[in-house]
């Protein structure tokens, strides 16, 4: 009897965190700039930084769990070892609504921007272009995927210190304010606490990437010591560009409007740079969106395989790996055929339900680390305390938080999937009469891990 195939440990660490930055990618920052700049009532420094301490409480739990159970699938995995397997199935399937509109916002990105600069070619055009095209490299292995990713997020990194450097020369020029240290970005009569977390709900989508990395926990060498390190290394490095960029471009263009919140960003460098800013842009922009959508798709494939292999989704179809290039090649073309509802819907609408499917992927991962610590009644040290209990309670507050302050739309939307998913699930279990299926690769890792 053939053995099935199965993933292929190959990514080292820092193939792990450019996987991570390239699919939220850190010219994302651009893409979704005039959505953010909305949402969060121009005052987008303090928006970024509220998220940024979001996410590292959050950061912090998934470091934790992905120690303890070092198998893909994200907090789906997380939730169903620590919790329940239903909750599990239903934190998973509401984490698919964030994963399946993610290579869909690239796609969105990718034809608006490529519209804009060619009119004469359709926006549909370089969407099916460029859903065949990241089709096509995710099927031949996660490895290709890595190596072209550190490539373009190296080019993002350094386009986005250039354009730091010309609002630096503005604000020191002589039509600018001479100085770069200013309260003004985080200090404003027009700045509240609601606008500041307004907007952080938004621009929490700059920091999803993180989460996606534990989906990569068996293609990862040593995954319980790479992937949490990998998850701090990448928030700090998002970070440290999105609110250095925000701080930056309020000093110096504090009164900034747009005509259009789809391609604010390319308004906004254009009056920075010109025309020649303006055209490097567009070629790393395109570069940073081809990134983001294959890390995506490769990310999605990974959930849907890890679904498909525990009899969740039908395993024959989800579970199947190719036998040449170990990849979950089916997965990979699903998620590219749903990805072509990009043609159909905007990209706020699409960013917003992402929002939704991986804040309350991240809510669950927090109370994850807190069932564990009631779980576990040996180790009280202060230190387990403050890392098991303390911080995820902080961040589950805080996600819980960023949840509440997304609009009714939204909210409703998200309900009404996870409503579809509660009965799925009542089917997968016959009315909650039989336990939902438990993988073989699950029951090892559980075996290994009994201390927890």
């Amino acid at each position: 009897m053939n053995e099935q195939p199965k993933l292929k440990r190959t990514l080292t660490l820092w193939q792990v965190i450019f996987l991570g930055l390239a699919w939220n990618t850190p010219m994302i920052y651009f893409s979704v700039f005039g959505v953010a700049f909305e949402g969060a009532n121009g005052f987008l420094t303090a928006a970024y930084f509220i998220a940024v301490l979001a996410v590292l409480f959050t950061g912090a739990s998934y470091a934790i769990m992905a120690k303890k159970i070092p198998i893909a699938g994200s907090a789906y995995t997380f939730a169903k070892k620590a919790i329940h397997p239903n909750v599990g199935f239903l934190v998973g399937w509401v984490l698919l609504l964030n994963y399946l509109f993610a290579p869909i916002i690239a796609a969105i990105t990718f034809g608006i921007f490529l519209n804009a600069e060619f009119p004469a070619v359709p926006a549909y055009v370089w969407i099916m272009g460029l859903i065949t095209l990241l089709a096509f490299i995710a099927i031949r292995g996660v490895s290709s995927s890595a190596n072209i990713s550190r490539l373009f997020v190296i080019l993002q990194i350094i386009f986005m210190v250039v354009f730091c450097s010309y609002l630096v020369y503005g604000i020191l020029g002589d039509g600018g304010t001479g100085s770069l240290v200013s309260t003004a970005p985080f200090i404003n009569v027009d700045l509240s606490l609601s606008v500041a977390l307004a907007g952080a709900s938004i621009v929490v989508f700059s920091f999803l990437g993180f989460d996606t990395m534990t989906t990569l926990s068996e293609e990862t060498i040593n995954p319980k010591k790479t992937i949490p390190k990998a998850i701090f290394i990448m928030i700090a490095i998002v970070g440290v560009l999105h609110i250095r960029t925000s701080y930056f471009i309020q000093l110096s263009h504090p009164g900034f409007t747009f005509s259009n919140p789809d391609s604010a960003a390319l308004e906004l460098v254009s009056i920075v740079g010109g025309s020649l800013l303006r055209s490097i842009f567009i070629t790393v922009l395109i570069a940073a969106i081809f990134t983001q959508g294959l890390a995506s798709v490769t990310s999605v494939s990974r959930l849907l395989y890890v679904m498909g292999r525990d009899s969740i989704l039908p395993k024959k179809i989800f579970g199947y790996v190719h036998p040449k290039f170990k990849t979950p090649a089916i997965n990979i073309i699903i998620a590219s055929v749903i990805s072509l509802l990009a043609i159909f819907i905007n990209i706020d609408d699409a960013i917003r339900f992402v929002n939704f499917g991986a804040l309350s992927a991240f809510f669950f991962v927090n109370v994850c680390v807190i069932s564990l610590f009631f779980k576990n009644k040996e180790k009280h040290r202060i230190s387990y305390v403050l890392a098991n209990l303390l911080c995820p309670i902080i961040g589950a507050v805080f996600i819980a938080w960023l949840l509440a302050l997304l609009d009714t739309p939204t909210i409703m939307g998200g309900l009404l999937w996870m409503a579809a998913g509660s009965i799925y699930l009542i089917y997968l279990t016959n009315g909650f009469k039989l336990p939902l299926p438990r993988s073989t690769k699950e029951k090892t890792v559980a075996e290994q891990n009994q201390a927890i």
